[in-house]
């Protein structure tokens, strides 16, 4: 099971959050998709994914986007996914 917290922030505070949810097994190979699902929950664009933010979730359980991870521009400082399943 996934599930994942996704949260953005602007000036250290939460603007938008939200908590998504699949029943399959974590597969790091089809990672952008949920990453895609979970931001289209909050209604953001989706980031694009390097191996490091795929490495750091898998490593810490959370991985931080910035705006310039992103193509179109973005109203928050930094993006936070966070893995909240156990």
């Amino acid at each position: 099971m996934i599930k994942m917290w996704i949260k953005t922030f602007r000036n250290g505070k939460i603007v938008k959050q939200a908590v998504y949810r699949s029943e399959e097994k974590m597969d790091y190979a089809q990672f952008h998709l949920h990453i895609y699902e979970a931001c289209r929950l909050i209604d953001e664009p989706s980031p694009v994914i390097v191996k490091t933010h795929i490495f750091n979730y898998a490593k810490y359980n959370y991985v931080k986007f910035l705006p310039e991870d992103f193509v179109e521009h973005v109203d928050f400082d930094k993006m936070i996914v966070e893995n909240i399943a156990r």
